[in-house]
């Protein structure tokens, strides 16, 4: 890190303000009726998932399970069928779980209350934080990658932030947030949205940028990531992820149990096969009876 924040920046805050309001991508869970437990279910599904893939989905889950004393009464099959592609499907289960919390300890309403939030299964301190700064429009240091980015490159003078997230930079994201509540949701939604669509990893666009003059990257000549031999990006083809995804897609596709012989056929590799499916029993996305596996049958 190049460069330590001030206290505040204004400027920086002004000028982000001004363009979110202008600009900001009118996503349903951004709605004048949104409501807490709304919010809560867009950040979980949001997690290393593109907001378009997002967005038709969470309005689908909304309009199946508005509250969470609904979702928490949805079958577990339903459910994972309702995932869909977002990604390892063992959030959609911790987000059922944190439902049932929700409704058994704080009579089915979203607690507008960080540590409360914490406490839930699958909720973690980026989560919490998001809930409280969209939800409830109060102070939080809210920084996911998108945050990270930003702040690397306005404040820090660096093409991108470390690969892990480190203390440092998250003293530097708190000593940037505004004092009060309304300036804070604020500051938190629109460096988000920044680096979401403006501010992105592989092509920032920098021409369009509304804080460009106030950028410690560009001021300092676009220096190159320090950490780049650090960075490796998985390839999808070939691992276990795939694997477990084409198991997954297979079971929500069929009506009933679908019989072993069937889904070895979804992989060529049968040592990986049997390794990817004994992990999704485990974990309790799919169940065997006799020689056929399906999606659990449990219902809230």
């Amino acid at each position: 890190m190049t460069s330590t924040a001030p206290a505040h920046c204004p400027d920086l805050g002004t000028a982000l303000a001004a363009w979110f309001t202008a600009t900001a991508r009118p996503l349903p869970w951004r709605s004048p009726d949104r409501t807490a437990w709304g919010v809560l279910v867009s950040e979980v599904m949001s997690q290393q998932t593109p907001v378009a893939r997002v967005a038709p989905i969470w309005l689908d889950w909304m309009d199946r399970w508005p509250t969470p004393q609904a979702f928490a009464q949805a079958p577990t099959a339903e459910v994972l069928r309702a995932w869909g592609s977002l990604g390892y499907p063992r959030r959609a289960l911790r987000l059922q779980e944190c439902a049932r919390v929700i409704v058994d300890q704080y009579g089915g309403e979203v607690p507008a209350d960080e540590q409360a939030l914490l406490a839930l299964p699958g909720i973690g301190t980026y989560t919490a934080a998001a809930v409280m700064a969209f939800a409830f429009g109060r102070r939080s240091v809210v920084v996911d990658t998108n945050v990270r980015r930003v702040l690397a490159r306005t404040v820090g003078g660096e093409a991108l932030p470390s690969p892990s997230l480190t203390a440092a930079e998250m003293s530097r994201a708190a000593a940037l947030v505004p004092a009060d509540d309304a300036s804070a949701a604020l500051w938190a939604a629109s460096s988000m949205e920044l680096g979401a669509v403006v501010c992105t990893a592989r092509a920032p666009r920098c021409d369009d940028c509304p804080v460009t003059a106030l950028c410690a990257w560009r001021a300092a000549g676009y220096p190159a990531d320090p950490h780049a031999a650090r960075r490796r990006s998985q390839a999808w083809a070939g691992t276990d992820r795939q694997v477990r995804g084409k198991v997954m897609g297979a079971l929500r596709a069929a009506h009933g149990p679908v019989p072993s012989a069937v889904i070895d056929l979804v992989w060529p590799d049968a040592t990986q096969l049997s390794r990817c499916i004994a992990g999704l029993v485990e974990d309790g996305l799919i169940a065997q009876t006799g020689e056929a596996y399906h999606l659990p049958v449990e219902v809230g």
